[in-house]
């Protein structure tokens, strides 16, 4: 039955950022269709945990820096620490710092290309391996943003990050669709999380941001659920190298 394709029971499933917002609700997302989940973040993942074994589900946080690429491996080691094996990784962890780009500072630069690029990289190269030594294949998942398409104002270290992450997904999946390992994308559109606060709070940005969505709101970590389970199910093993947009239409404009 096609619902089967869409289950994740048995699977493994490691989501980066995982203590709130898009990846609290990727966790649990994932969770619901089957997966033991490994969160992976720099402070208490205790919410996530709470919501999952709610309903039954299976989760553990593993505590990493994930600014310093040198913790890939470690973060591999607890996951088959914890479950045996990783059957999905979904580089959701990133940050965005706004400032004019002619006051931005290289080491501001830096440290949002380190997180939101380099270490999608090591993770996923990472966890490849861990998927080839398997044998079984895998999926990945990489969050990029709409401004992997546009420029954004005032982001421009996020813009250069997420535009590559976007590029990177193509690359890897070029390589790796042949090993059973599905490399794809998620760009959310404007979501209410952490991340908008400042543009919500202001009044007249977030009235010209919900003008130019066609579903005329902001989006939710909920409305993340679908794609991120169909990205990491069986349902998409002949989908490689692609980004699906999450946006309530904003692209289409």
């Amino acid at each position: 039955m096609i619902l089967d394709d869409f289950s994740l029971k048995g699977k493994v499933a490691v989501v980066t950022g995982a203590n709130t917002g898009l990846g609290r609700g990727m966790c649990v997302a994932l969770a619901q269709a089957g997966a033991k989940v490994a969160g992976v973040a720099r402070r208490s993942c205790a919410e996530t945990a709470a919501l999952i074994e709610k309903d039954g589900g299976i989760f553990n946080e593993i505590i990493a820096d994930l600014s310093d690429t040198a913790n890939a491996p470690l973060i591999l080691d607890k996951v088959l620490e914890y479950y045996g094996r990783a059957d999905i990784l979904v580089n959701n962890a990133g940050m965005i710092l706004r400032e004019d780009a002619i006051n931005v500072t290289e080491e501001d630069w830096n440290r949002v290309i380190n997180l939101n690029l380099n270490m999608v990289f090591i993770l996923s190269q990472t966890f490849a391996r861990q998927f080839e030594k398997q044998g079984e294949g895998g999926k990945i998942v990489n969050i990029c943003s709409m401004l992997s398409y546009q420029g954004g104002i005032r982001v421009p270290a996020y813009t250069a990050s997420k535009s590559a992450v976007l590029g990177l997904t193509r690359a890897l999946a070029n390589e790796w669709a042949a090993k059973g390992i599905n490399v794809n994308a998620i760009a959310p559109g404007y979501m209410a999380t952490n991340n908008t606060t400042g543009l919500r709070d202001d009044e007249t940005r977030a009235g010209q941001i919900l003008e130019r969505i066609p579903a005329g709101r902001w989006g939710t970590p909920q409305d993340m659920a679908g794609a991120a389970v169909f990205l990491c199910s069986k349902a998409s093993d002949y989908v490689n190298g692609f980004t699906v947009a999450v946006d309530g239409g904003w692209l289409a404009r």
